[in-house]
């Protein structure tokens, strides 16, 4: 069977025993789930159509977490994970790691990425947040930020101090509405550096898709 996704219907906690989900197209016993940067596995008690699914939490070495309501659920037979573009089957040595992590909500704010690592933050849904990321610290320079939308929303990035310490006037990305985007950022000395920069004076960045 191929790889298929859906959604979190509700939110889950890192000791949580079931999940329940938007769809339940596809999903079997055996079958293995991630989300974010964790791998479940349905379990044997799990009822054919049910969208209330029970899993063993943290498998193939991930680490169970919390996941926000509406973040991506992707699951398949351990077959269809084998690309080696899905590193939650595959380990690779010597390379930077990078981890995934998503948010629902009005509001939220980013936990920093940790020293040597790169963070992949999924933004759910197709209500608008608005989203602060705070000012890296000097020992993350080097750390790559991708922030993506997983729907259509407006949602608005506020980087505290400014892109490149640039202050207000370059501080704010609007995602426009039509479609999701992605962004990606560099930490260099304590600033976020957007790596394709516009020209010209601004004083906001507004994310469109023409």
């Amino acid at each position: 069977m191929a790889l298929a996704s859906t959604t979190l219907a509700a939110a889950i906690g890192a000791t949580d025993g079931s999940l329940t989900v938007a769809s339940a197209t596809s999903l079997a016993v055996g079958r293995y789930i991630r989300i974010d940067d964790e791998v479940m596995r349905v379990q044997s008690g799990y009822v054919t159509a049910a969208t209330t699914v029970p899993v063993a939490r943290g498998v193939n070495g991930t680490a169970a977490s919390a996941h926000p309501v509406t973040a991506t659920i992707v699951h398949g037979e351990a077959a269809d994970f084998s690309g080696p573009g899905v590193t939650a089957f595959t380990t690779y040595q010597n390379i930077r790691p990078r981890r995934i992590v998503s948010y629902t909500g009005a509001t939220n704010t980013l936990t920093l990425p940790v020293a040597g690592e790169d963070l992949h933050v999924i933004l759910n849904g197709t209500t608008a947040d608005t989203f602060t990321v705070p000012v890296p610290t000097a020992e993350m320079t080097g750390c790559r930020l991708m922030i993506s939308s997983n729907g259509a929303a407006q949602h608005v990035l506020t980087f505290t101090g400014g892109l490149s310490g640039a202050g207000s006037s370059y501080d704010v990305i609007t995602i426009n509405a039509t479609a999701p985007a992605s962004f990606e950022f560099v930490a260099v000395d304590s600033l976020w550096h957007l790596l394709v920069q516009p020209s010209g004076t601004l004083t906001a960045i507004a994310g469109v898709l023409s």
